[in-house]
């Protein structure tokens, strides 16, 4: 008999199963694209890296290159890579070498119209700096960093910045809405006036688009209808709208990025995962200037008719510093968002740690989150909050304008337009130092309903209030308020 002539292939062990133990929801395995063993270098296509030269059609010429092999890794060497947009296509992997930084051009003319899906509506925006739709495995890897440039497209507020930052931004001309609110542009500023949530209404001709053309922003990389995505490694940073949004996309990894934007940028959100699924974000860190990691699934009619939730996605060992929320549902949620695992997170400065927002006539359903393992500190409202009276402004600033809310609400009808937020699960959450320990503002025809919180921490200045809410559990939660009663309630139903 002979023994051992048979050898065997043993596989490389998937390096993300730890992420699937427990887990509470059934999810494929999510593996990172395979590509060619191709390679092209930048500067095989005449690029030159000294931060003026524009390459734009380098880039163009080296992937089509590679498209032309199979497809590989188009390497990005060390030097300051100025350029326009760059259109990523299928089987290409962009990769970063140290020291590689890809700087965008802020010339609005190279950037041309395109359709596209902005705050959950179909509409048009100037053509992102990094885009790619309907591609097969794209990647973008290594250790450099890419710069949208994004501060020569955004307006400014006066009251979010020191003086020598008003002075050396104002001081490049543009338009004022208000002495304390500055456009970059004039059209930027006439955008603005006609449009609702940053999306123009009603414009019939090409005349009407382009005569507000700087104000329509795009987001830093738009990824559309794409199948097998990798981001890793790299710095985002400086984008003119959202930072990464992956649209209607499948079978993501995001692993150990850095996002970045400054703390006043206008919608200056890190993450805005839109109508996905099978996805993880791990070991990754946000520092922006609006939410950090945030779900989406479409706004209102647009999103309903799309129907496309996002769905299946693990966040794990990732750090938010400032943003409005640290990981945050809605607001635009009309398509649905479900089975959701965030753990092992750090919100270090957030306006909000947990942000769930919505409103009436979004409709859509989140149901089946479970968080644990979360710990918060300078939290500057609350660390958990459910807002479903959502108006555009984000935390602080409501807390700044002084609205309020009636303390009793008219129910409306039940149906397709009213949002349901339903069987969310918070487990191991420590917060040092909130406003408020927590609030839940519910609708009264449609609750915040069977939320479970246990083994929570949190000290704060008042306690936790609920509104319009039922069927809330409360295990082991132990609230250090220095102000008013531990926990109030109003319009609520078995709070337990």
């Amino acid at each position: 008999m002979l023994i051992g002539l048979f050898s065997c292939q043993h596989s490389e062990p998937y390096k993300y199963e730890y992420l699937y133990k427990n887990l509470p929801f059934d999810m494929p395995r999510v593996k990172e694209p395979v590509f060619a063993a191709n390679e092209v270098n930048l500067k095989d296509y005449g690029a030159i890296g000294n931060g003026e030269h524009l390459c734009t059609e380098s880039f163009a010429q080296a992937i089509d290159a590679l498209v032309d092999k199979g497809g590989g890794k188009l390497i990005v060497p060390a030097g300051v890579w100025f350029t326009g947009p760059i259109i990523l296509k299928s089987n290409i992997n962009l990769h970063l070498e140290k020291g590689a930084v890809i700087l965008f051009s802020p010339d609005v003319d190279l950037y041309p119209l395109v359709e596209t899906s902005f705050e959950g509506l179909d509409t048009r925006r100037c053509q992102s700096p990094i885009s790619g739709r309907a591609l097969m495995n794209v990647a973008i890897t290594g250790h450099g960093a890419i710069d949208g440039n994004g501060h020569f497209w955004r307006p400014l507020k006066r009251e979010k910045v020191n003086e020598s930052t008003w002075k050396e931004t104002i001081s490049r001309g543009g338009v004022f809405k208000r002495p304390t609110y500055w456009f970059p542009y004039p059209e930027s500023l006439k955008g603005d006036s006609i449009s609702d949530m940053n999306v123009p209404r009603n414009l019939k001709t090409e005349e009407e688009w382009q005569s507000i053309r700087h104000f329509l922003r795009p987001v830093m990389l738009s990824l559309i209808d794409c199948k097998n995505v990798l981001l890793e490694g790299v710095i985002f940073q400086n984008s003119p709208a959202w930072n990464l949004h992956p649209l209607m996309c499948e079978n993501i990894i995001i692993d150990d990025i850095q996002v970045r934007n400054p703390s006043y940028a206008q919608n200056g959100d890190g993450l805005d995962l839109e109508s996905c699924k099978n996805v993880l974000i791990i070991n990754s860190t946000f520092d922006v200037g609006d939410d950090g990691i945030c779900i989406k699934s479409g706004k209102d009619e647009d999103g309903r008719k799309r129907g496309c939730p996002t769905e299946n996605v693990i966040v794990d060992g990732c750090t938010v510093f400032k943003g409005h929320g640290g990981f945050v549902v809605g607001s635009e949620m009309s398509g649905g968002v479900r089975n959701i695992s965030v753990a092992n997170c750090q919100f270090l400065g957030t306006d909000v740690g947990l942000r769930f927002k919505s409103k009436r006539g979004r409709g859509g359903v989140v149901e089946n989150i479970w968080v644990k393992n979360v710990s918060m500190m300078d939290i500057a409202t609350e660390p958990v909050t459910f807002n479903l009276y959502y108006g555009g402004l984000s935390a602080v600033e409501l807390l700044e304008s002084g609205i309020k809310q009636p303390d009793e609400v008219t129910p409306m009808s039940v149906d397709e337009t009213t949002p349901v937020f339903k069987n969310i699960y918070i487990d191991n959450l420590v917060c040092s130092g909130a406003r408020r320990a927590l609030f839940f503002n519910g609708i009264p025809e449609m609750p915040i309903d069977g939320i479970t919180l246990q083994n929570i921490d949190i000290t704060s200045t008042y306690g936790a209030e609920f509104v319009y809410s039922k069927n809330i559990t409360l295990k082991n939660v132990n609230i250090h308020n220095k102000k008013g009663e531990k926990i109030t309630s109003r319009f609520c139903d078995k709070i337990h």
